[in-house]
């Protein structure tokens, strides 16, 4: 599961988060369990639905996987595995050149010095910038070398959505300029849509809408999840971020470069002799609607980065079931699942370092197969083609994902809807279920009624402020104007300690493994959900429609949205 979208980690604060909306204590430490007592619980018989998805997990997320980095060996061995999977199911390649892998050009991306930043007032001395105490650099994935010098006009948050009535750029003119917005977005918008423009990729799109041509963020006064001070991001400033880039165009580039991020207290001296001060900035942003008026700063900010690059080649795998329908079979549904976790890193308490991935996501990956081989058993062929599509590169943002959405396998407009599996949590008789994204399109009461038929119930997100729809692979999708959604067994029952403690104890840690008390037969039922939705999407007269006048259905162009 990603930790946010932008490359902002969803650390164990979200897990602490999740504890705290639930109004729960913390969840007791684990009583030890010998190793003895372990491989009899692990390797007990099952049923052969059962063991057939846990055998895939027994695989994927064994020590010898060592964690599926994506652009790792051990990635493309996982690949190989769900490509033979695939094949064995009876699904067609959907891949490069007649195979099952589409190959995805990763590459690593970080800085290659720590930057140089000037701000020039009008009436005034170059002022050089201290970094680490009043800038922090990003790199640009675009360019080797970036090299800006213009002036620099403060856009509040940095946001237009019409839907708020809300314009930060009204009346501004930032063609040619830099534009400075401050992080976050208003309190009062809605938990995905939040997320949404808290983005600083969104704002650097919306940036190079009205012609600027490089932006930077300014530290809220607000502070909040996304908000990172300058300090603590100039300790990483030379970690490397993962995008894609395929000789013609770059992930992530359709907006302006995202320069830095610049202090609260260097932009009190930016802001003098402008029309507004700093402090009437930090003021008005106590309001959970803050608004601020565009201001043109009285100076020029130069910005020099170098960033460095590295090929780190990864896959998607994709799989197809050919539709029956002659009028329909041309229309895709794509059940998608990521492949990839994080890695080795630091050792844990026991020392151990190999973070697996069982729940994240080798059981959503498992749910994927397992999926596509009861749509062949059942011997009743879909009316539209379904895609089976295995992503790498999720916990690095989406990347995977990205990929496939502008540089699609088949038609773009061909797709439908999609219907995302990312952490399925099995370690308990999940009563109900919480699915992403369901009230935004007709989608909704198709997953309910899926959901019913394995007796739960659809629950509201218990995190809305975490805006969850727009931190996995399906939102890629939504921003190409396709309706998804995607399902967590909910927090009915035991589902609510189950969930804090897999966040507190398991969440991206050496214990996400196979020795959990994972219960395979909450497993099937996830796969029996999952394949009902995706059995009435594809056998529908009808296609999928956002609901009229939905945020990201309008926002994006969506089919039945306006």
């Amino acid at each position: 599961m990603l930790r946010l979208i932008g490359a902002v980690a969803l650390t164990l604060a979200a897990g602490t988060a999740v504890a705290q909306s639930a109004k729960i204590p913390s969840p007791p430490v684990p009583t030890k369990e010998s190793a003895r007592s372990i491989n009899a619980r692990v390797n007990a018989p099952l049923p052969a639905d059962q063991a057939a998805m846990k055998a895939h997990v027994m695989f994927l997320a064994s020590d010898a996987m060592r964690g599926r980095e994506a652009g790792s060996p051990e990635f493309d061995i996982a690949a190989q595995y769900v490509a033979a999977q695939f094949y064995a199911a009876g699904l067609r390649p959907g891949g490069d050149d007649g195979g099952y892998l589409q190959k995805v050009p990763l590459i690593g991306v970080k800085l290659a010095d720590k930057g140089n930043f000037v701000w020039t007032p009008v009436r005034g001395q170059p002022q050089t910038l201290v970094f680490g105490q009043d800038f922090a650099p990003s790199s640009n994935a675009a360019k080797p070398e970036t090299s800006l010098q213009a002036p620099i006009v403060f856009v509040g948050y940095g946001i237009v959505a019409p839907d708020y009535k809300r314009d930060d750029y009204r009346g501004a003119d930032v063609k040619g300029k830099i534009v400075a917005f401050v992080g976050g977005a208003p309190s009062k918008y809605d938990g995905e849509e939040r997320a949404f423009f808290s983005s600083p990729a969104t704002k650097a799109r919306i940036a190079a809408e009205h012609g600027a041509i490089g932006a930077v963020q300014i530290e809220s006064p607000r502070g909040g999840r996304g908000n990172v001070p300058v300090a603590t991001l100039a300790r990483s400033w030379d970690r490397d971020r993962v995008t894609w880039s395929n000789g013609k165009a770059t992930g992530g580039t359709d907006g302006v470069p995202v320069l830095g991020t610049l202090s609260m207290g260097i932009a009190a001296k930016m802001f003098a002799g402008a029309r507004i001060g700093w402090d009437q900035v930090r003021k008005a942003a106590d309001s959970d609607d803050a608004a601020f008026k565009p201001v043109a700063l009285k100076g020029t900010l130069s910005v020099a980065i170098k960033t460095e690059t590295r090929p780190m080649p990864s896959s998607n795998v994709i799989g197809l079931l050919p539709g029956s329908d002659p009028k329909l079979k041309d229309e895709i549904v794509i059940l998608s699942a990521h492949l990839d976790h994080i890695g080795v890193g630091a050792p844990d308490k026991a020392g151990d370092t190999i973070n697996n991935g069982a729940e994240d996501n080798a059981i959503g990956i498992a749910s994927l197969i397992e999926e596509a081989r009861r749509f062949v058993s059942s011997g009743k062929p879909p009316r539209r083609t379904i895609m089976f599509l295995a992503v790498t590169a999720e916990e690095k943002g989406l990347i995977g994902s990205d990929y496939f959405a502008n540089n699609p396998t088949v038609p773009l407009k061909s797709i439908v809807a999609d219907v995302n599996l990312d952490m399925p949590l099995i370690t308990y008789p999940f009563e109900d279920m919480v699915v992403f994204g369901a009230q935004r399109s007709t989608l909704g009461p198709i997953v309910e009624r899926a959901a019913g038929s394995v007796g739960v119930s659809m629950s509201p997100d218990p995190m809305p402020e975490q805006g969850i729809f727009v931190r996995s692979d399906h939102f890629r999708f939504v921003q190409k104007g396709i309706p998804a959604v995607f399902l967590w067994p909910g927090e009915k029952g035991a589902g609510k300690a189950a969930w804090a403690d897999f966040m507190a104890n398991h969440y991206h840690q050496p214990s996400d493994e196979i020795s959990q008390p994972l219960d395979w037969a909450q497993g099937v039922r996830f796969v029996t959900v999952n394949y009902t939705i995706a059995r009435e999407i594809a056998d529908n007269d009808e296609r999928p429609r956002w609901n009229k006048g939905d945020y990201f259905g309008t926002y994006f162009g969506g089919y039945g949205a306006k």
